[in-house]
């Protein structure tokens, strides 16, 4: 099969991203003249809280548009497919603008909202995640009463993870933008042109916002761009396993392998202390790597600097287990070990930074 020859200087890419840079801009110069779409001061005493000044948090805004815009630029088979994937998309990204313009909309219902758009996705669709890489379960999966709420779950899961890491400027969009990447070379390796193209548009999407990002942080990627962000990106993942039938689902979870860790450690961490699941926190790992940097290597109210460098810090990690996701694409096994090698690495690593953040604090 002759694959598809992909560059991302591609017209359309170029189209995206200039269209999600303009309105990330754009953003920017309306939130100065109303108020209200310069963020909320309170959010700035929020638990979570990694800013020191107002920030507009209408960046999903732009990436939104973006990926509705390349609707145009789909190939043609797929295009109406893709345009009510689209839909079912903007009823989540609906949900997240509404919080993030001070509607306020609880962790709970933003949840149960990815969980209503992925059903929507279902019945529109009529596909299902295939397979989980695990052979007692596999052959049940093809059952609605397995398939669906499995699929609920997972989809509904990254987009609420890619929340959990839309903390410092940079990280949530540089994670995208190598999932994404990562995705289309699994596609491209396993045939799948389709994916190799959708995956290209919509990280062109994300590498528009990405820019005015990072690393000044002059516009927030929001609940709905995180979300928006971690459900497309979950379900172009349900897709490759639909279509490659040789992709294994375990190379598939490593290239969103950090916003999942992050979100099973955060539901560990408050199960374990016996407090609200959804209730946010400051122990993230984000969050945890930028309080190092103030307190071990630039020093306190240095938070503008540290900010950016911890995106920078961590960047290696975040990239590691998507490469390694495409190198075992096709090698179920391996690519489950090496989750599990990740796995350990990432929750040992955790359990150790708060003394070695002692041991080094200036």
């Amino acid at each position: 099969m002759e694959h598809y020859t992909h560059s991302f200087l591609e017209w359309h890419e170029l189209v995206l991203a200039s269209t999600a840079v303009c309105l990330s801009l754009l953003i920017i110069l309306v939130s100065k003249r109303i108020p209200r779409l310069a963020g909320r001061a309170h959010d700035l005493n929020a638990v979570q809280s990694m800013h020191t000044q107002r920030t507009p948090r209408l960046g999903g805004l732009a990436i939104f548009l973006a990926i509705g815009l390349s609707v145009l630029f789909s190939p043609v088979d797929i295009s109406s497919r893709y345009a009510l994937f689209f839909g079912a998309t903007s009823r989540l990204f609906v949900v997240g603008l509404a919080e993030d313009l001070g509607f306020h909309v609880s962790p709970r219902n933003r949840l149960l909202a990815a969980v209503a758009a992925s059903g929507l996705c279902i019945a529109l669709l009529g596909v299902w995640l295939p397979r989980l890489g695990i052979p007692a379960v596999d052959p049940l999966m093809g059952a609605w009463w397995l398939g669906v709420p499995v699929t609920l779950l997972v989809t509904a899961g990254v987009a609420n993870g890619f929340n959990l890491i839309d903390g410092v400027n940079g990280l949530a969009g540089l994670t995208a933008m190598v999932a994404l990447l990562a995705l289309g070379q699994i596609a491209n390796a396993g045939g799948y042109d389709t994916m190799v193209h959708l995956s290209a548009m919509v990280a062109a999407c994300v590498f528009g916002f990405w820019v005015v990002n990072y690393p000044l942080g002059l516009v927030f990627l929001g609940d709905a761009g995180a979300y928006t962000l971690g459900f497309v990106i979950s379900w172009f993942g349900v897709a490759v396993l639909l279509n490659v039938a040789a992709a294994s689902p375990w190379a598939i979870l490593l290239t969103v392998y950090w916003p999942v860790a992050d979100t099973l450690l955060a539901i560990y961490r408050r199960i374990r202390r016996r407090g609200d699941v959804a209730a946010p926190d400051r122990l993230h790992v984000h969050q945890m790597v930028m309080q190092a940097l103030e307190i071990c290597v630039l020093g306190r109210n240095r938070r503008r600097l540290a900010n950016p460098m911890t995106t920078l810090v961590l960047c290696p990690f975040v990239c590691m287990p998507p490469v390694v996701g495409v190198l075992l694409w096709n090698q179920n096994a391996l690519a489950f070990y090496a989750v599990l090698a990740f796995s350990v690495l990432f929750f040992s690593s955790y359990a150790l930074a708060p003394r070695l953040i002692t041991r080094f604090r200036r």
